[in-house]
């Protein structure tokens, strides 16, 4: 990044280690993933993705799903700590919903932008503070790897092989490298890793 105006772009995914995001199934194929996503490891990664991020980028799939779920996480006194911050958090930021579909926002502080994700990012990022999250959304981390706009990958790789399903990093991507900076493996054998891009 440079000058202080720019904001950092994040983003957080699940991918097996074959690097797809769902299973064989289809786009709501996640039996693989069920295991890990309440685990130790996996839950202090979900605290640290939003712990320095002020706007959530979603794409519409995962904005409708989210609405159906986090709402009562965020209410209810008995769940994770963790999770429970990170319902607040997403209830309670600005969120920018990428859809060519949409014509009204699914939840308050959001709203549905019809664009291309790299635009919108390079908007977004030179206004404000804060980190730029998208959340869980391959829909719109692969168009901005594709453009190198993301300067902070979390993710958590899962100790499964898919075998069918799509992938994260396509063929095509513009050759980029990346830092470790963190690196954490839970007692299923799940790896929880942030990777800055070295510019």
């Amino acid at each position: 990044m440079t000058g202080p105006a720019r904001r950092r772009v994040t983003a957080n995914l699940a991918l097996s280690l074959d690097g797809r995001y769902h299973g064989p199934g289809g786009p709501g194929d996640f039996s693989m993933f069920a295991p890990y996503v309440v685990s130790e490891v996996a839950r202090r990664q979900l605290t640290r993705i939003w712990e320095g991020a002020t706007t959530a980028l979603l794409g519409r799939v995962n904005a409708e799903g989210f609405l159906g779920y986090w709402p009562s996480v965020a209410e209810d006194e008995t769940a994770d700590p963790r999770d429970r911050g990170y319902a607040k958090w997403l209830v309670d930021t600005e969120k920018v919903v990428l859809s060519t579909t949409l014509t009204e926002a699914p939840w308050d502080r959001t709203r549905v932008v019809n664009a291309p994700a790299a635009g919108l990012v390079t908007g977004l990022r030179a206004v404000g503070e804060g980190d730029i999250l998208v959340n869980s959304s391959p829909s719109v981390i692969k168009p901005l790897l594709a453009a190198d706009l993301v300067d902070r990958l979390y993710l958590m790789v899962l100790p499964e092989i898919a075998g069918d399903g799509q992938r994260l990093f396509d063929d095509g991507l513009p050759a980029t490298k990346w830092r470790l900076t963190h690196q954490e493996t839970g007692v299923l054998g799940e790896i929880a890793l942030v990777c800055d891009r070295a510019r």
